[in-house]
């Protein structure tokens, strides 16, 4: 079976490396044939941290908010007492209470994360950031370009990365990109797994929540029809498939490790916007805000779909002779949702139209942020999770029965005249 030392890329037989003495050994039947990789920094925000602070080394780091704030990450020592992302910061103090806490530098995260996405368009045009610190990649035909194959060349990457940005990444190398990402996330920290043909047994006992975009409200709905393993969601015929809703024949393939989307490279969004031209000038202030609406909807779906948050809402008005107007302000914290985003920019249009006609209004995110920092609320915001869930809810229903199925009341307000 092929193997491959990962410090020194030598092609090995034993159990250890017979050139460096390395057991850092990777071996798979697939190994040098495979070339879809997902390629994921650990414990990004606290490892960036723990590089520019080396007395933090081997102790537990947490990166949060305050008390009533929550764990945006932690380090693979604060894990092992039970810390996790996401877990309000009163409870892992208590299960930590050692730890070193420190705020979030988004701005450092994002600096390391354009020199990490700089290091992979060195190996592959096709390259697609999926997050701060994700990305996918496409290796195929490019084995003569770097004289080894795509297990070689990312057995490289590792080094490197960990030499000159001195953090640590895990790889998935597999044949389809839902693949390589569950591969990614079996090895971490500093892994490097492969998965191939064995993948559908190996993968048949892991409970459905596994898969990407299995969610707690499709796990609940899996488990009323008797499904909770991958394999049980697998082996659905047509016809079963279709009593979980349109779909459920997504999902079946999704259990069936089938994934057809192809790697798209795409630079990191600099700004995401929404805006509308008025057939005519309007002044009045609830016609301007019945406008702001649906972009703030079309601004949160977008967030979502690009895998970013916002830290920040700039709300752009054109006047009728064309003068252009922004406003800007921060945001407590980072969001995804539209209600967030109007209520931010409600004020800052309230102070505009006082009387001045508008050719045109739009809404803005910056600066962008991590989504995983998103709408996560704390002991003091308890109505943030309830409005995600809220609108998770309804991105189910309009993906089942289109965007008009469910409308808010503040979208049907009528408009009152123009001018």
């Amino acid at each position: 079976m092929p193997a491959l030392c990962r410090d020194c890329d030598t092609i090995v037989q034993g159990p250890t490396c017979h050139k460096c003495g390395s057991v850092r050994i990777v071996r798979h039947p697939e190994l040098f044939t495979l070339a879809i990789a997902h390629i994921d920094c650990d414990a990004f925000f606290a490892a960036v941290e723990k590089r520019d602070r080396p007395a933090l080394r081997d102790k537990p780091l947490i990166i949060g908010g305050g008390v009533r704030g929550v764990v945006s990450t932690c380090c693979y020592i604060a894990r092992l007492y039970g810390v996790r992302s996401a877990m309000p910061m009163f409870k892992a103090r208590k299960l930590c209470p050692q730890a070193v806490v420190l705020p979030p530098d988004i701005a450092k995260y994002a600096a390391v994360s354009r020199q990490m996405r700089a290091m992979l368009e060195t190996l592959t045009p096709l390259v697609q950031p999926l997050s701060i610190d994700e990305a996918a990649l496409d290796l195929s035909g490019t084995e003569t370009l770097h004289g080894a194959p795509p297990a070689i060349v990312l057995s490289r990457l590792a080094r490197r990365v960990e030499a000159e940005l001195g953090i640590t990444i895990s790889i998935g190398l597999s044949r389809n990109r839902m693949l390589a990402k569950l591969a990614a996330e079996r090895g971490k920290p500093r892994g490097f797994t492969v998965m191939g043909q064995e993948a559908a047994a190996l993968l048949a006992q892991e409970k459905a929540s596994l898969l990407p975009g299995i969610g707690p409200a499709q796990v609940k709905r899996l488990e009323a029809h008797g499904i909770v393993t991958i394999g049980q969601l697998a082996a659905l015929d047509e016809g079963t498939a279709a009593r979980l809703g349109p779909e459920g024949m997504a999902l079946v393939a999704r259990a069936r490790l089938q994934d057809t989307r192809p790697i798209r490279p795409e630079r990191e969004s600099k700004s995401i916007s929404a805006e509308t031209t008025f057939d005519n000038d309007i002044s009045d202030p609830t016609s301007l805000e019945a406008a702001l609406w649906p972009l703030c909807e079309k601004l949160g779906r977008r967030l979502h779909r690009e895998d970013q948050a916002t830290a920040g809402v700039v709300l752009k008005l054109k006047t009728a002779d064309f003068q252009l107007r922004t406003r800007s302000l921060r945001l407590p914290a980072p969001t995804q949702l539209a209600e967030t985003l109007f209520e931010a920019a409600q004020p800052l249009l309230a102070r505009e139209a006082q009387g001045t006609r508008f050719r045109l209004i739009g809404i803005g995110a910056a600066p962008l942020a991590d989504a995983a920092l998103a709408d996560q609320g704390d002991l003091a915001d308890t109505a943030t999770p309830r409005r995600r869930a809220r609108q998770e809810a309804i991105d189910q229903l309009r993906a089942r029965f289109g965007d008009a199925a469910v409308q808010r009341g503040r979208a049907l307000r009528p408009r009152k005249g123009k001018g």
